[in-house]
């Protein structure tokens, strides 16, 4: 499996902050600045988290990919994918999403 690696990502559209909790939540994946879906998000987490990329329907658990605090990954976004669950580790915390410009 190769991996991309994106240099000088840019963000110059709105993404979201949002609270994690001991309940799966989800979110819309935000649009880059064209209104379009991004191909990429940027992912960081204030305190321990999981995510999973998916659709209306998708959930969070602690087996999904692990956001450790104060850090951040970049994803690639899959065509078809539209949302975002998230859930908290051992506390309650914050997760940001932040769309990447299409180049």
């Amino acid at each position: 499996m190769s991996q991309t690696f994106i240099s000088n990502p840019t963000v110059t559209a709105v993404g979201f902050s949002a609270v994690t909790g001991a309940a799966t939540a989800r979110s819309t994946i935000p649009v880059d600045s064209s209104g379009n879906a991004p191909s990429y998000v940027r992912v960081a987490a204030r305190n321990e988290c999981y995510v999973k990329f998916g659709t209306v329907t998708v959930n969070a658990t602690s087996n999904d990919i692990l956001i450790q605090p104060g850090d951040s990954q970049i994803f690639a976004v899959p065509k078809g994918i539209t949302h975002i669950a998230y859930i908290q580790g051992t506390a309650g915390g914050q997760v940001n999403v932040v769309p990447l410009e299409n180049s």
